[in-house]
């Protein structure tokens, strides 16, 4: 495989545990020699849900529930297959989405 430019997108609930990820990801991939850009926050992704908190009555009376998405990108800009091995023995943590994409 030719060298090319890898993007590894990560979300999670968690913060902190995404930021640890980005981290590892980004460590072993200097390692193995590739020159990286990152990893670079993206904007949260807010969920919004109201609901009413009794069924027939009440009306006014609601609770206002959110969850966020967090995310962040690693981009390997000269990527080869020592690289992509060492990133595939990187264990992540459960509740860390990961998607990688070839530009």
């Amino acid at each position: 495989m030719a060298a090319s430019k890898l993007r590894i997108y990560l979300k999670a609930y968690d913060h902190k545990l995404l930021d640890q990820s980005a981290k590892k990801i980004a460590e072993t991939a200097k390692k193995a020699g590739a020159e990286i850009a990152g990893p670079m926050p993206l904007p949260t992704k807010i969920k919004r849900y109201t609901v009413l908190r009794s069924v027939h009555v009440n009306k006014d009376s609601r609770e206002q529930f959110e969850m966020r998405v967090h995310r962040r990108m690693v981009e390997i800009l000269n990527s080869d297959q020592n690289i992509i091995k060492s990133l595939t023995s990187v264990n992540l943590p459960s509740g860390v989405g990961i998607e990688i994409k070839q530009a």
